[in-house]
């Protein structure tokens, strides 16, 4: 006779990985317009004659609107569900990426980034979030990290679909083609289910523990997990609320807002978005080779997220930030010396560029994914659209300071200089992790959550 139980434990295991892997899509498309803009920047500009200061703006509005999606996404998610929240973000990709390739003006072409940026802003705040209220703990790191490796999967694609498209120079090609994936992805939400922990906060708890039902290895484990989000739910206030009356959940604000200005200011977007400029800086001055060179980026930060992915569950999300954040301080700190010594010859080149692809392995191994699983595990229920709200807007604000200023930090503190800076906040953010930041590996969130609101210190919410 077949064994009942085991089946239905595979069968929901299966619709556990389904639904995390279609939700992650979402950072394919995240991915696709962050890196999309790095080959077609030399062609717009060239096309509509700009200038560094407005290709900057052309770079920079996306994180604008992204930083604006990210605030909305708070109250649309709250009231409207996160699958429901995906759904929009899906539309906006669609209608962002048409308007993209048909833009007549530079301006046009800003609003349009905008648009997508307000796409991106959603998906950012709204996927990890229904990762990690989806995804039972022993695997919700790895699961939050395949959405870190959709983006870098998006953003490979994105690189070669450039370097297809670099001969012709059409960059309208370029940036319209993702209209393919943002429908795919628009058709894939549809089947997703929603959130048991949002259906349990809007009081609607038979739907909730059905959805838990198909998603946990038994119906007990189910139950005991709706019990203990019926327990976190006890709390009087939420939100704005909750964040004006309780000291405890300012401090998880508070060090969501920390990680997300840690992971931007590490450095990588920079590469993300400049990367030709810097193998032009490098001395590859022919732009097969810059546009080859970037694909290079785009491979090694898919296969090294791989790493994070092994990592996150087992090692933990500590001690791998911390190898992460070494990495990237050495890769930025040789770079920038070899620039400031000088790099004449072909060995040298490869060297330096050997130097940013061992940057771009530890971001993609620690801070890339573990920042957005730690946002979306630190926040406790009934403040985790307000708290993930806030951390995924400054993600967003911080990342456009840093799309904004890299070419003039270039050229106003030279080369050597700027991959200096980046290299030694790298190093600051080794002793921030030390001090405050958590382990929250094989934890409930339910658990953190009471560890914080007892007001236990930052770095230890995570502890048994």
């Amino acid at each position: 006779m077949p064994d009942y139980k085991k089946t239905s434990k595979t069968s929901n295991k299966a619709m556990t990985f389904f639904v995390c892997f279609l939700a992650a899509l979402a950072g394919l498309l995240f991915g696709l317009d962050i890196g999309v803009i790095a080959g077609a920047l030399p062609f717009i500009a060239k096309d509509f004659t700009v200038d560094a200061h407005q290709q900057e703006w052309i770079v920079s509005s996306m994180m604008f609107g992204a930083a604006v999606g990210a605030v909305g996404s708070g109250w649309m998610s709250s009231q409207l569900g996160r699958k429901k929240s995906l759904m929009a973000g899906a539309i906006l990709f669609v209608i962002g990426s048409l308007w993209s390739a048909m833009a007549p003006n530079p301006e046009m072409l800003i609003a349009a980034r905008v648009v997508l940026g307000l796409a991106v802003g959603v998906a950012s705040y709204t996927a990890p979030l229904y990762l990690s209220e989806i995804a039972p703990e022993k695997i919700r790191g790895s699961m939050i990290s395949l959405y870190q490796l959709m983006i870098t999967i998006g953003i490979l694609a994105a690189y070669l679909s450039d370097t297809a498209f670099s001969a012709a120079g059409a960059w309208r090609w370029m940036l319209g083609i993702i209209i393919i994936p943002a429908i795919l992805l628009l058709i894939g939400v549809v089947f997703l289910p929603n959130s048991p922990r949002w259906l349990a906060a809007k009081g609607n708890f038979r739907d909730a523990q059905r959805v838990l039902d198909r998603l946990r290895d038994t119906s007990e484990q189910a139950k005991r997990e709706l019990d203990e989000i019926r327990e976190s739910l006890k709390i009087k206030q939420s939100g704005w609320q909750l964040f004006q009356s309780n000291g405890n959940f300012r401090r998880a604000v508070f060090l969501g807002v920390l990680l997300q200005v840690m992971q931007q200011f590490t450095g990588m977007n920079v590469i993300m978005y400049y990367a030709p400029k810097i193998f032009e800086i490098a001395g590859f001055t022919n732009t097969t080779e810059q546009m080859w060179g970037t694909v290079i980026v785009g491979l090694v930060n898919v296969l090294a997220t791989f790493i994070a992915i092994g990592l996150v569950d087992r090692w933990g999300r500590k001690p791998t930030l911390i190898l992460g954040f070494l990495v990237m301080a050495a890769g930025m700190g040789i770079l920038g010396t070899m620039l400031h010594v000088g790099i004449h010859s072909p060995g040298a080149q490869y060297f330096a560029i050997a130097m940013l692809l061992m940057f771009i392995v530890g971001f993609a191994m620690s801070a890339g994914p573990l920042i957005w699983v730690l946002c979306s595990e630190i926040q406790p229920l009934k403040g985790r659209d307000f708290g993930i709200t806030v951390s995924t807007a400054t993600n967003w604000i911080a990342n456009m300071i840093v799309g904004a200023t890299f070419l003039t930090m270039l050229n106003s503190l030279g080369n050597a200089q700027t991959f200096w800076v980046y290299g030694g906040l790298n190093v600051l953010f080794i002793l921030i992790t030390i001090a405050l930041i958590p382990e929250t590996k094989n934890i409930t969130l339910e658990h953190i959550e009471r560890n914080l609101m007892s007001g236990k210190k930052l770095r230890d919410i995570g502890q048994q």
